[in-house]
């Protein structure tokens, strides 16, 4: 690693960067400095042998796992670069502003050459898991050996909790109170369009004290801007609707403020419902509807933007503005209490709601996950691709041709033929007469079922309400609902749809699963014959509880224990993992024990859970460290393991006195019963230590309980010399050794879960037969996760046993 061409680049007497010098004390951080030179672009840079490795990245990363960013590489950096943010002056290299767009730690993770980031960076393939605060989670940084120069990498977001399938632009991200310099950034104009906040869509409805709820109107989006009495109403891709809605623009000039107003413009029908096609086919002119305009954020507030301030802050400013105007509105809210507000809109006949997070700021033409819609009809945008003739010659045509975007290529989604009047289908046809072609603008060959098609370009976007979506993307019943011109061709591309709770239990079938086609078969067969729990039941319960219990698995080799015919047939185990379908992720990690690579399956997501239960994994088991950080456990296990004579009870009074254990130590630790006759405490370590130094400290708490119970509890491994006596078990805590996952399914009598508990319900009268497939998504959803502490900060072995030698 050597900085000679850095400083023969720089006159360190004329640039305040700091000088070459090598330095090993900040291993595995990394920064990436926004660098407004001569031309705009990101700076990524790595620790690595204590210089910094360099990339400039032209259009900044991106958490969009299908965004590929080029990545140029330059001349390594001195450490000290790590904190670097201010004016390179004209004259040297890199003249202009640079400031600290994002900073934190990352890790290099296990590839087939192992996990040094020198080996990987001379291979051409970096695997890197940032910790920062806007770039989190997996990336790759990949060689692609092209470019005179031989420096052109690509930048990859992978998929996982972290990546996003929305747009992503680093420059979104840039605020004044995050931003290391002193450059100014343009304020909003507020006599130009601003494009509006977008919110993402959401599959449910919940219950958070840190959102506020609003209700969602089915209208058009309209900004408003108000500067010298003069207002100009823009929809949110920048068309012009003073004309359209000319009366509401007349009575915001009442406003005696400069300001920007973002809202929902509806029309409120006799019963006090929004209408849609109503609004759609407004004039101003002509018709007495009652138009409404609901505002709900403010942008700008005389000469001062706002959208630095929180979403409440901003909105606490709107009751004044808009007091005693007569058809415009302050939209209120709720705060927290999701599912009511939710509940009331259905009842009222609206679509759903808008979450918030309520200290979010304004990012002006990001689709942000900070906003959220909620909606319980089924509604999407598409884009009209073309239309049939009418079979029977009583309408003017047949139905229309619709498509969305996936990626790049138009995909058919289906033919809408209800929804529209004759004067809609005239104005439609008059439409469709300016933008005929020839030629389908599929690529694939669509079947219309006989009919004869008439093409247009994809011009036109239009709303269609429908009942469901075929695993193809078919819409269903599709329901015209009129023309958005608000709407902007590429943003028609396929929305999320809520997930049901279940599914038909065919011999053989494929459940889509977010996009992922899971196979699934044998749903009948038996699997509890004294309960006749079938394995539909043992699958419906995780797609169920599956939010709950992949934080347990994302990342962790599993062991396959796989029971094909029900809890009494026969079961085996499998580690080697060589023929899954290509979306089940793997890890392969080298066996001493049989000296060759095995290739383990890692449970990243709904769909692989899914699929392994259909494999007959009726129990998921986890080692305890995940794949970037093999050798360091996320927690350690005390396996409470009664012998056969032992009762539950007694198995509870251990428990009881390993917390009074736990609280001499002052740690705080987590129980849940194993789904079979014991119970584990766990302890969280957060990848501290190593597994020989968890398992010794988890030995030494075992010798003090047994200490306590010297009658009741063993520490022999031999079950013929524990004599009867529940076993401290601690050698669970082993590298590769794996134990039930919180929240799976045992196969025992009675389909038991593995349940944490409080202990407080650690008592006398708890029964194992109380957690069951049947009653623990009821019991989550009352009390929600207990044992997330376990993931969460770690214990400090050393101070503990310091607590210990001072008594």
């Amino acid at each position: 690693m050597s900085l000679d061409k850095y400083i023969e680049k720089r006159k360190f007497d004329q640039t305040p960067e700091p000088k070459g010098v090598v330095n090993k004390e900040n291993a595995r951080r990394f920064v990436i400095q926004r660098h407004k030179a001569s031309k705009l672009h990101y700076d990524l840079r790595l620790e690595m042998d204590g210089v910094l490795k360099s990339w400039a990245v032209p259009k900044g990363p991106s958490m969009n796992a299908s965004d590929k960013r080029l990545a140029i590489m330059t001349e390594d950096h001195p450490v000290g670069y790590l904190n670097f943010h201010g004016t390179i002056p004209k004259g040297n290299y890199g003249a202009g502003v640079m400031t600290i767009w994002d900073e934190g730690n990352y890790n290099v993770l296990l590839s087939e050459i192992g996990n040094d980031p020198v080996q990987q960076l001379e291979k051409g393939d970096l695997k890197i898991e940032f910790f920062g605060k806007k770039i989190k989670g997996t990336f790759a940084l990949v060689h692609t050996k092209r470019g005179d120069k031989g420096n052109q990498w690509l930048l990859i977001k992978k998929k996982d909790e972290y990546s996003t399938d929305l747009e992503y632009d680093s420059e979104i991200f840039i605020e004044n109170n995050n931003v290391k310099s002193s450059e100014s950034y343009r304020a909003l104009d507020i006599q130009s369009f601003v494009k509006p906040m977008l919110a993402s869509p959401a599959k449910k409805i919940f219950k958070d004290p840190e959102w506020v709820f609003e209700l969602k109107w089915d209208g058009y989006r309209v900004l408003s801007n108000l500067f010298q009495n003069n207002v100009e109403l823009y929809s949110r891709n920048g068309i012009s609707y003073n004309e359209k809605f000319a009366s509401i623009a007349k009575e915001l000039k009442n406003i005696p403020h400069d300001c920007i107003l973002d809202g929902e413009i509806v029309i409120i029908d006799k019963e006090g419902k929004n209408d849609f096609q109503k609004l759609q086919n407004y004039d101003d002119t002509i018709e007495n509807l009652n138009l409404k305009y609901y505002v709900f954020d403010l942008l700008h507030l005389n000469g001062m933007d706002t959208i630095a301030l929180t979403l409440l802050e901003r909105k606490s400013l709107l009751p004044e503005l808009l007091n005693d105007l007569k058809n415009v509105f302050y939209c209120d809210h709720i705060q927290g209490m999701g599912p009511t507000l939710y509940n009331r809109a259905l009842d009222a006949g609206m679509e759903g709601v808008i979450a918030k997070k309520a200290d979010s700021k304004y990012s002006p033409g990001y689709r942000s996950e900070n906003w959220l819609k909620i909606k319980n009809s089924t509604t999407e945008e598409a884009l009209i691709c073309g239309y049939t003739d009418s079979v029977g010659g009583d309408t003017l045509f047949g139905s229309l041709i619709l498509g969305q975007y996936n990626e790049e290529d138009l995909k058919y989604i289906g033919n809408c033929g209800s929804g529209f009047s004759v004067t809609e289908q005239k104005e439609l046809l008059a439409k469709f007469q300016k933008i005929t072609i020839d030629e389908s603008p599929f690529k694939e060959k669509i079947n219309l079922k006989g009919r004869k098609p008439h093409w247009v370009k994809p011009f036109l976007v239009c709303e269609v309400k429908f009942s469901e979506k075929t695993k193809n993307g078919i819409l269903r019943h599709p329901v015209y609902k009129g023309i958005r011109q608000d709407k902007n061709v590429e943003e028609i591309v396929p929305q999320p749809i809520k997930e049901k709770k279940s599914f038909a239990s065919n011999p053989s079938t494929l459940l889509d699963v977010n996009g992922i086609s899971v196979p699934i078969s044998n749903l009948e067969k038996v699997y509890w014959p004294e309960m006749g729990y079938t394995k539909y039941d043992l699958i419906d319960y995780y797609l169920n509880i599956s939010d709950f219990i992949l934080p347990y698995l994302k990342d962790r080799p599993q062991n396959l224990h796989r029971h094909p015919n029900g809890i009494n047939g026969e079961s085996f185990y499998q580690k080697d993992n060589d023929q899954l379908p290509n979306w089940v992720e793997t890890t392969k990690i080298h066996s001493e024990s049989s000296q060759k690579n095995i290739e383990y399956l890692i449970c990243q997501n709904q769909a692989t859970l899914l699929y392994m239960a259909n494999l007959g994994c009726i129990e998921i088991n986890p080692w305890n460290s995940k794949i970037n950080n093999l050798e360091n456990p996320s927690y350690t296990v005390i396996d409470l393991d009664p012998s056969a004579e032992n009762s539950f009870a007694e198995v509870i009074e251990v428990a009881q006195v390993a917390k009074e254990v736990l609280d001499l130590f002052k740690i705080e630790g987590y129980c849940k019963t194993s789904g079979s006759s014991g119970i584990h405490i766990y302890l969280p370590l957060d990848e501290l230590y190593s597994y020989q130094e968890a398992r010794d400290f988890t030995k030494l708490l075992c010798y003090y309980i047994q200490e306590r119970l010297p009658k009741l509890t063993s520490m022999e491994r031999a079950v013929k010399n524990r004599k009867g006596k529940i076993y401290l078990d601690y050698l669970q805590n082993r590298r590769g050794q794996t134990l039930a996952s919180v929240y799976c399914v045992r196969p025992k009598v009675g389909a038991t879960v593995s349940t944490p508990i409080s202990w407080n319900e650690l008592k006398k009268g708890l029964q194992l037969e109380d957690f069951t497939i049947k009653t623990v998504p009821k019991r989550l959803e009352k009390i929600g996760d207990i044992f997330q502490g376990v993931l969460g900060q770690g214990i400090n072995i050393e101070n503990a046993l310091g607590t210990i030698s001072e008594k």
